[in-house]
């Protein structure tokens, strides 16, 4: 009964150029998911420690951080047809830059707060279209691989703020989020011609 089904197709093998392509695309989103965790664990403590905000609007930070990233996903198909792939890419890494270089070195709170938000915005839509543009190249593998990677970025970025805290400051420490944003968008553009018809 088995042989009546036919051979199995042998598994498609990806060629190390489509393999260091989806590499690319998982590192953009280790980007995305740094800010994200590093936020979620430090956003508050800067706010509180470093700009003198009362605990309960410290504690707003990372919320309004989440809430526009929510907001820039659920407007994210609009986005895509507007601008395609690459530039959402490159559009969002850079407007993650800005608002985490003043989220992390603004002088009040609430200048901090808007950086937040920005943040938050231009973040929105990295990690889903790199992971998607992943799968678009090798299939499921493709995603799983980009997802790993990606996921991996929200567990580092929390330790390595600490790290950087204790080394220079806490500000100075969350930069590395307005740096790898621009790395995503950087990555985003040299990805740009990056296509289905990679060879595998």
């Amino acid at each position: 009964a088995l042989e009546a089904a036919g051979p199995r197709e042998p598994k498609q093998r990806l060629s190390p150029r489509a393999r260091r392509i989806v590499v690319l695309f998982g590192v953009i989103a280790l980007c995305t998911a740094y800010g994200e965790g590093a936020l979620a664990d430090w956003g508050a403590l800067h706010l509180e420690q470093d700009l003198g905000a009362h605990p309960g609007l410290a504690a707003a930070g990372y919320a309004l951080f989440a809430l526009t990233m929510t907001a820039g996903r659920l407007t994210g198909t609009l986005l895509l047809e507007r601008l395609g792939q690459t530039r959402t890419l490159v559009l969002g890494g850079a407007t993650a830059a800005a608002g985490m270089l003043l989220g992390s070195l603004a002088p009040t709170a609430w200048l901090a707060l808007a950086g937040f938000a920005v943040t938050g915005l231009g973040l929105a839509n990295i990690f889903p279209v790199a992971v998607g543009r992943a799968g678009e190249l090798a299939g499921p593998s493709g995603v799983a691989a980009a997802s790993t990677l990606g996921y991996g970025g929200m567990l580092l970025g929390p330790p390595a703020i600490g790290f950087l805290a204790d080394w220079f400051s806490l500000p100075v420490a969350l930069t590395t989020v307005a740096l790898l944003a621009a790395a995503a968008a950087a990555l985003g553009y040299a990805a740009r011609n990056a296509t289905t018809s990679a060879p595998v």
